[in-house]
């Protein structure tokens, strides 16, 4: 089996896989998260906060794309399994059964608020061994901290 070889140093490979790999979990988790929200969602405030899930569901798969595909470009195998992410995540997840809208939107922005944070960590990480890298996690916290402000915007 052919891999992919890196254009980075060995050591600034596990970092920059790493940070990837700890994104990935994020947004696959992110995903599923508002997902469950959106499927159990209930209140007054329901069409506006069920479809603006749905842009968070849109951003984090996109953006797990981008970052796996990043992963492989750095000659590292990304790993979005369900084992591992449930093993990895570090995400709270929102109780079963059906979800009052105020408690969605809390929860929503609690977990946007997580993930940002991590985001921001792994941009100081990648900085010195790939900017490239760090470009993409950049962009990806812009669209996280956008969406993070709007359901803020509603607690």
């Amino acid at each position: 089996m052919a891999a992919v070889k890196s254009p980075l140093t060995e050591t600034a490979q596990k970092v920059v896989g790493n940070a990837l790999q700890g994104a990935l979990v994020d947004l696959i988790d992110l995903a599923l998260v508002a997902k469950q929200a959106h499927w159990n969602l209930t209140g007054r405030n329901f069409k506006v906060v069920h479809e603006h899930l749905d842009e968070v569901v849109d951003l984090a798969r996109q953006s797990q794309d981008d970052v796996a595909e990043r992963a492989v470009a750095i000659g590292v195998s990304p790993d979005g399994r369900v084992r591992t992410v449930a093993d990895r995540s570090e995400l709270p997840q929102l109780e079963a059964g059906y979800l009052a809208d105020d408690k969605v939107v809390s929860a929503v922005t609690d977990v946007l608020a997580q993930i940002i944070g991590r985001f921001r960590e792994r941009i100081a990480e990648t900085d010195e061994p790939d900017p490239v890298t760090q470009d993409l996690l950049i962009g990806i916290t812009h669209e996280l901290e956008k969406q993070h402000w709007m359901f803020q915007a509603q607690t």
